[in-house]
Protein backbone atom coordinates (compact mmCIF):
# COMPACT_ATOMS: atom_id res chain seq x y z
CA UNK A 1 0.00 0.00 0.00
CA UNK A 2 0.86 3.76 -0.57
CA UNK A 3 -0.48 7.06 -1.10
CA UNK A 4 -0.45 9.55 -3.59
CA UNK A 5 -1.37 13.12 -3.74
CA UNK A 6 -3.40 14.28 -5.91
CA UNK A 7 -5.90 17.16 -6.81
CA UNK A 8 -8.44 15.25 -4.25
CA UNK A 9 -5.72 15.81 -1.16
CA UNK A 10 -4.04 12.47 -0.65
CA UNK A 11 -5.07 9.00 -1.26
CA UNK A 12 -4.28 5.49 -0.74
CA UNK A 13 -3.27 2.77 -3.18
CA UNK A 14 -2.89 -0.56 -2.28
CA UNK A 15 -2.17 -3.57 -5.32
CA UNK A 16 -1.74 -7.09 -5.70
CA UNK A 17 1.10 -7.81 -8.09
CA UNK A 18 1.32 -11.54 -9.50
CA UNK A 19 5.16 -11.90 -8.59
CA UNK A 20 5.98 -14.59 -11.63
CA UNK A 21 4.77 -12.24 -13.93
CA UNK A 22 5.38 -8.82 -12.39
CA UNK A 23 2.04 -7.64 -13.35
CA UNK A 24 -0.71 -5.79 -11.10
CA UNK A 25 -3.70 -7.90 -10.97
CA UNK A 26 -5.55 -5.99 -8.41
CA UNK A 27 -5.90 -2.34 -7.18
CA UNK A 28 -7.58 -0.04 -5.23
CA UNK A 29 -8.05 3.34 -4.28
CA UNK A 30 -9.53 5.47 -1.51
CA UNK A 31 -9.17 8.02 1.11
CA UNK A 32 -8.68 6.24 3.93
CA UNK A 33 -6.40 3.24 4.71
CA UNK A 34 -9.11 0.46 5.41
CA UNK A 35 -9.53 -3.30 5.56
CA UNK A 36 -11.89 -2.87 2.59
CA UNK A 37 -9.48 -0.64 0.96
CA UNK A 38 -6.98 -4.03 0.71
CA UNK A 39 -9.91 -6.69 0.57
CA UNK A 40 -10.99 -4.85 -2.94
CA UNK A 41 -7.64 -4.81 -4.58
CA UNK A 42 -7.12 -8.67 -3.77
CA UNK A 43 -10.99 -9.46 -4.75
CA UNK A 44 -10.51 -7.74 -7.94
CA UNK A 45 -6.76 -10.39 -8.79
CA UNK A 46 -9.21 -13.08 -7.68
CA UNK A 47 -11.47 -12.14 -10.29
CA UNK A 48 -8.89 -11.55 -12.81
CA UNK A 49 -7.06 -14.45 -12.32
CA UNK A 50 -9.51 -17.20 -10.28
CA UNK A 51 -6.00 -18.49 -8.56
CA UNK A 52 -6.05 -22.50 -7.64
CA UNK A 53 -6.02 -23.18 -3.27
CA UNK A 54 -2.88 -23.11 -1.77
CA UNK A 55 -1.25 -19.33 -3.65
CA UNK A 56 1.00 -17.69 -1.30
CA UNK A 57 0.13 -14.43 -0.40
CA UNK A 58 2.60 -12.20 0.94
CA UNK A 59 2.24 -8.94 2.75
CA UNK A 60 3.58 -6.26 5.38
CA UNK A 61 2.34 -6.72 8.74
CA UNK A 62 0.19 -3.85 8.30
CA UNK A 63 -2.85 -3.76 10.53
CA UNK A 64 -5.32 -3.94 7.40
CA UNK A 65 -3.23 -7.27 6.56
CA UNK A 66 -3.38 -8.77 9.69
CA UNK A 67 -7.16 -8.57 10.47
CA UNK A 68 -9.25 -10.95 11.05
CA UNK A 69 -11.35 -9.76 8.58
CA UNK A 70 -8.88 -10.00 5.76
CA UNK A 71 -7.11 -13.47 6.95
CA UNK A 72 -10.83 -15.25 6.46
CA UNK A 73 -10.62 -14.05 2.74
CA UNK A 74 -7.42 -15.37 2.33
CA UNK A 75 -8.39 -18.78 4.29
CA UNK A 76 -11.79 -18.36 2.51
CA UNK A 77 -10.64 -18.65 -0.64
CA UNK A 78 -7.30 -21.44 0.26
CA UNK A 79 -4.22 -19.09 0.54
CA UNK A 80 -0.87 -18.94 2.30
CA UNK A 81 -0.70 -16.27 4.16
CA UNK A 82 3.07 -15.23 4.23
CA UNK A 83 3.90 -11.80 6.23
CA UNK A 84 7.57 -9.70 6.57
CA UNK A 85 9.52 -10.19 9.28
CA UNK A 86 8.78 -7.73 12.48
CA UNK A 87 10.16 -4.55 11.77
CA UNK A 88 11.76 -5.85 8.58
CA UNK A 89 10.73 -3.31 5.56
CA UNK A 90 13.11 -4.86 3.46
CA UNK A 91 11.34 -8.03 3.16
CA UNK A 92 9.21 -6.79 1.05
Amino acid sequence: MTYLRTAQGWMYLAIVMDLHSRRIIGWALSKRMTVQLVERALQMAINLRKPPKGVIFHSDRGSQYTSKCYQALLTKHGFIASMSGKEACLDN
